[in-house]
């Protein structure tokens, strides 16, 4: 079946069929024996066709470093919803934290009619991500780092780490810090710097022995409390760049018999939903990932449609979260 039969079927010219499937002007007479037909066939027009014919795809390429975060999963539900109400469907493509893959990926929707717009959701922004980026033939927003070269959406990081590292600091004088490679900026360097300007603050001096590198992972959380506990048994306190670093903290913390937080107080950052519910409950900083998804979405739209014109930048807010791991 295609649009030529359907002309037939319905008694009217296949250009005026066409007009009725892009949403022109057609009469209410021919508009309605258009649609008995379709109905009654069960017509479903080649988006290959329509593609080929307005050079648009109706589809967003979305890259995101890593299908199983609480994060990424938040930000892309505040993503889609905004992009199907506006008629997208949406292509994901996972990385796995792999930084070339992302660059792969960047230029592979290059490619002629694959996507009609891109959201990154970044890590690392290396000078082969600059040169895909200049290279899409597609409006591109990037979420979750702070880049200088195309719009944006990303979190206060270190606002958010200073101030809740500042509530661990009340009552931790020698605390310790588990991050992330700083090739992150986001959640690498500036929540890093983000804590070392708390201390400052506090007068708090941190030995480089208190300082460590995890991966985002509650294993990783837990293998680099232990190795603190070797090289820093002193420790009263210990700020994690993540959530899912921090669950790793205090269960190690628990099973080597180090009471939080009348012994040791724990912070993460991010505000998953399980810390709520692990003992004790998480102090973290709440950051508003579905709402900087929909945001970011609504950009990447303004820009496809034309509506918007203007790089800009949108530093997202926060909200520190106290509960049980700290006093």
């Amino acid at each position: 079946m295609d649009i030529n039969q359907i002309a037939q079927m319905a008694g009217v010219s296949r250009a005026t069929v066409s007009r009725y499937l892009n949403d022109g002007y057609v009469s209410q007479e021919k508009r309605a024996a258009i649609r008995r037909v379709i109905e009654k066939t069960g017509y479903v027009p080649s988006q290959h066709a329509k593609t080929l014919r307005t050079g648009k795809t109706n589809v967003v390429g979305i890259i995101i470093p890593k299908i199983n975060s609480a994060s990424v999963s938040r930000m892309v539900a505040g993503i889609t919803p905004v992009l199907n109400a506006a008629g997208y469907q949406v292509l994901l493509a996972n990385t796995d934290n792999d930084a070339s893959r992302e660059v792969d990926f960047l230029r592979l929707f290059s490619e002629k009619n694959q996507v009609d717009g891109v959201i990154l959701i970044a890590t690392v922004i290396t000078e082969e991500h600059r040169e895909a980026i200049s290279s899409l033939p597609v409006p591109i927003v990037v979420l979750d780092q702070d880049v200088d070269f195309r719009s944006c959406v990303f979190q206060n990081d270190y606002e958010g780490m200073r101030e809740v590292a500042s509530i661990a600091l009340r009552s931790a004088r020698r605390p310790a810090y588990i991050g992330v490679f700083e090739e992150d900026v986001a959640v690498g360097r500036m929540r890093r710097q983000g804590f070392l300007a708390a201390c400052a603050e506090a007068g708090v001096e941190v030995p480089e022995r208190a300082m460590r590198i995890a991966e985002f992972t509650v294993d990783s959380g837990y293998e680099q409390a232990e190795a603190l506990l070797e090289t820093y048994p002193e420790l009263d306190g210990i700020v994690c760049a993540t959530d899912s670093i921090a669950y790793g903290a205090l269960t190690c913390l628990r099973e080597y018999g180090r009471r939080v937080p009348e012994d040791v107080v724990v912070t993460g950052m991010d505000d998953s939903e399980i810390s709520q519910i692990v003992t004790p409950t998480l102090t973290t900083v709440h950051l508003h990932y579905k709402t900087s998804g929909a945001q970011t979405a609504r950009m990447l739209v303004g820009f496809m449609t034309g509506e918007e014109y203007v790089a800009r930048k949108v530093k997202m807010d926060y909200e520190v979260v106290a509960r049980n791991s700290t006093r």
